[in-house]
């Protein structure tokens, strides 16, 4: 009996805090109505073995390591679930030592459009340039692997982007 109330509790768990993972990501993201009727569900599960894990007869030492260890194990589930199948974009900024022309071409190649600015460092007197690149979340892996591979010291910095209009994604 301890055993079944201890499983219901981990993956209620489970169910509640990756809801609640795939509705925090939705809002950050600008949505609305998908947030909403998660939350009734996600609220609506927690309220349910909350209840049922305060008001449990059996050691309650197992039930709290079922109700931490479903939270725990609900946040790592919700964080692959959203990145699995919530799509969204990322603004990248790569400053690379010197104008490589063959990173930029590599880049173009495979698709990516590349905007190139050129800075002017004051600090050691290099030139350097930045590369501005909006990609979708799913290649961003792709895209440092094509960086690193050229220059493994670029820096790089990604941003979520809430909103693009026109322009040229991959």
């Amino acid at each position: 009996m301890l055993l079944w109330e201890c499983l219901k509790i981990f993956f209620a768990r489970i169910a509640d805090v990756s809801l609640g993972t795939l509705r925090t990501v939705l809002c950050v993201k600008g949505k609305s109505i998908g947030p909403f009727i998660i939350a009734f569900f996600e609220v609506l599960i927690w309220y349910a073995i909350a209840r049922e894990a305060l008001n449990s007869t059996g050691n309650t030492v197992f039930i709290a390591i079922s109700y931490a260890l479903g939270y725990a194990t609900g946040t790592l589930i919700g964080s692959l679930l959203s990145k699995k199948f919530i799509k969204g974009n990322v603004g990248v900024q790569i400053i690379i030592k010197e104008n490589n022309e063959n990173l930029i071409k590599r880049l173009r190649n495979k698709g990516y459009e590349v905007s190139v600015v050129e800075l002017k460092n004051a600090y050691d007197g290099k030139n350097k340039d930045m590369l501005f690149i909006e990609t979708a979340n799913q290649k961003l892996r792709e895209l440092t692997n094509i960086v690193k591979a050229f220059d493994k010291n670029a820096f790089l910095a990604v941003n979520d982007t809430k909103l693009v209009k026109n322009g040229f994604i991959k």
